[in-house]
This record gives C-alpha cells, sequence and structure tokens, in this order.
C-alpha cells in the first residue's frame, strides 16, 4: 500500500516541477490545446453529421411509422456521438504524446537534467521516434480495447458489475496511462513497449498510484490539458527511480543495443532491485 502513496507524490511532484518551471508548463500547453482544438471541432462536426449519418445507416425505416422512426433514429444518434465521445477520451493522451513528441521529450529531458544525472538521448531521428510512439500507442490502445471489451460484458453481471468492474476499469485506464506517459522517458532508455510493460508490471501499486488519480482527474472537461506537462514530469521522475542509475545505458533492438540485455536489466529492476521509498 506503501507504493500507491508513492505512485500519487510522483504526480504531485511533476505538478509542482512544472509550477517551479512556469516556461516548461507553457512550452507543455501547446501539445494538448493543439489537440483539443482538432478534437473539438472534430466533435462539433460529428455533432452536426450525426444525424444524417444514421438516416443514410437506416434506410430500412424510412416506412415506419411515429414515434418508432424518430425514436431508433434518436437513439443511434446518440449513442454514435456518445462512441465518438468515448474514442476522444481514450485516446485524447495517446494522439496528445504523439503530436507533442519533440515537446514532450524536452520537457522530460530538462526533467533529468535538473535532478542531476546522465540525460538519456535515444539516438534516433524525430521521424523515427514518431513512428515507435504511433505503433507502441497502436498497441496499448489495442489492449485497452480488449479489456474495455470484458469488463463490458461482466457489468451486465448483478452487483459485480456495479461494483467491482468500475474500479477495474478506472485501475485499467491508469495503468495504461501511466505507460503512455512513461514512455516518454523510458524510450529515451533504450525500453522497447514489451520491456516497460514488464517493468511497470513489476511495481503495479505505483503505477497504479500514478496513473488512477490521473484517469480519474483526466474525466474533468479540459483538466488533461492543464496537466499533462506535470504528468509528464511526474512519469519522467517516476522513470528515473523505476529504472535506476545503474540501468541507464541499458539498450535494445530499436536503439541498436542488444535487446536481451535491455530486459535482463528490466528483470533485474522489476523483480529483484527494492523499490525506491515514498516520497
Amino acid at each position: 500500500m506503501r507504493d500507491l502513496g508513492a505512485g500519487f507524490g510522483y504526480l504531485v511532484q511533476g505538478q509542482r516541477w512544472v509550477g517551479r518551471h512556469g516556461r516548461w508548463f507553457g512550452f507543455g500547453l501547446l501539445p494538448g490545446l493543439i489537440t483539443l482544438v482538432l478534437y473539438a471541432a472534430a466533435l462539433v462536426g460529428l455533432g452536426y453529421g450525426a444525424d444524417d449519418l444514421v438516416d443514410r445507416a437506416t434506410p430500412f425505416a424510412d416506412d415506419w411509422s411515429s414515434p418508432w422512426l424518430g425514436l431508433l433514429r434518436t437513439t443511434l444518434t446518440v449513442l454514435v456521438f456518445g462512441f465518438g465521445l468515448f474514442l476522444a477520451v481514450i485516446t485524447f493522451t495517446a494522439v496528445t504524446l504523439l503530436v507533442g513528441q519533440p515537446f514532450y521529450e524536452s520537457l522530460s529531458e530538462e526533467v533529468d537534467r535538473t535532478e542531476g544525472g546522465e540525460v538519456p538521448e535515444s539516438g534516433l531521428p524525430l521521424w523515427r521516434e514518431l513512428w515507435i510512439s504511433a505503433r507502441d500507442s497502436v498497441r496499448v490502445l489495442v489492449r485497452v480495447g480488449l479489456y474495455s471489451l470484458l469488463l463490458f460484458a461482466l457489468g451486465f453481471v448483478p452487483v459485480l458489475g456495479q461494483t467491482v468492474v468500475p474500479v477495474l476499469g478506472f485501475c485499467v485506464t491508469g495503468y495504461f496511462l501511466a505507460e503512455e506517459l512513461t514512455a516518454v522517458a523510458l524510450q529515451r532508455r533504450g525500453m522497447v513497449l514489451k520491456d516497460r510493460l514488464t517493468l511497470l508490471r513489476g511495481r503495479r501499486l505505483l503505477t497504479l498510484g500514478f496513473g488512477v488519480p490521473l484517469g480519474l482527474a483526466f474525466l474533468v472537461p479540459f483538466v488533461a490539458v492543464f496537466l499533462m506537462p506535470g504528468a509528464v514530469a511526474g512519469a519522467t521522475l517516476l522513470a528515473r527511480d523505476l529504472v535506476g542509475p545503474e540501468n541507464e545505458d541499458c539498450g535494445d533492438g530499436e536503439n541498436g543495443g542488444d535487446g536481451e540485455d535491455a530486459s535482463a536489466g528490466v528483470t533485474a529492476v522489476a523483480g529483484v532491485t527494492p523499490g525506491p521509498a515514498a516520497h
């Protein structure tokens, strides 16, 4: 249980870090604002076009009498817009990190620099980093989608669906949200997605302590935009303590190093090395 508090502590530390470095807070806001404008425009367009889309998708109901025609199409319109809103929520972080890759990379490096020690660099060209980030984000979203389908089905189980399932849903969201955010720092340390997941699984409570409160906060409109810079900073602090200075130089297949050595280093951190003390 101590790790839960430690994970939340990293989230708070990240917000404090950007609070002390106001220029980086403003710098880190730009990707979120750009993504917010794009998503808002897409949702407005969907809001205006959802009814036409439903009309074209249900020609079989043209001859239905009132009120069944209106009831069917209104329900489907609401569902289409709701599904679009759901997709916006679960993809916002991944798209913001992709759009803001250069921004958050620089912010994460600055956190490493101010905290002392070596500042790892991936050594990859920007296009390669963007490709890796996009590919890994799709893989994470597929995992989230599979868990969501399972939890949706379990939601119909009496009692369990109204109590345990929502809690598990927030845990899944928080866990993968933490993975997406720590990826900014861990990719610079030569870790592929498989290694990152292994590392986070070794400290589940620490990961959930960081990701679940952030996921809950992201449910509030516009909050995600303003918390993203601090979330990236906090995730970098979390990644520093998870990896430890003895593993900073681990390489992998993506960065030209030895993937087996990287995996061995991750396993050692996740399974043997004692975790950092709670802050």
